[in-house]
């Protein structure tokens, strides 16, 4: 988990503007780990990678105007980002009865889940605290759901063509290895 955060985070120095649209990849191996080894892991995996987030950018690039904002971007919004595991019972049967068009249409939907959540909380962010920025007669509301609305949709698209193309070239990147108890090793 801690690898998929660390790698995860290490994704944001690259660049991933395009206009106003803000792309995010590090939904991918967070998604990735969520069809592999579902909810939990996928949610503890999210916090530290919003928790890195928010001390190595977040704090750093001004991007907290207060403390709930600062936890409900950073902490909140990218560990909700774990229910993309939501799916992952559903997507390990797909994949072990060899249903690959089943297996994608699932990693879709858990792209879709954890993305949506995500921007949701970006988007209550955006509307509460960053109204302010809003273009003079826009409601803040529309403001926040166009701009985290376009990331949302920029976000989605990219992890969608990776996560299928990884579900159908790479499979073996979903099949989780049976763990050892520390009374094995």
């Amino acid at each position: 988990m801690a690898i998929i955060a660390a790698f995860a985070m290490a994704l944001e120095y690259l660049p991933h503007s395009i206009n106003a649209i803000q792309v995010n990849y590090g939904l991918i191996p967070v998604t990735v780990l969520a069809l592999r080894r579902g909810t939990k892991p996928a949610l503890a995996a999210g916090l530290v990678w919003g928790l890195l987030d928010l001390l190595l950018r977040g704090l750093s690039d001004g991007g907290v105007l207060n403390v709930v904002q600062g936890i409900l971007e950073y902490p909140i919004a990218f560990t909700v980002v774990g229910f993309a595991g939501l799916v992952a019972p559903a997507f390990q049967s797909a994949l072990h009865a060899g249903h690959k068009n089943r297996a994608v249409a699932l990693a879709w939907a858990s792209v879709l889940i954890g993305t949506f959540i995500k921007y949701f909380c970006h988007f209550l962010a955006g509307w509460v605290y960053w109204g302010s920025y809003a273009p003079k007669g826009q409601a803040a509301w529309l403001y926040s759901l166009i701009s985290n609305g376009s990331s949302a949709v920029g976000s989605s698209i990219l992890a969608i063509v990776v996560v299928s193309a990884l579900v159908l070239i790479a499979q073996h990147l979903f099949v989780p290895k049976p763990t050892q108890s520390l009374r094995q090793a």
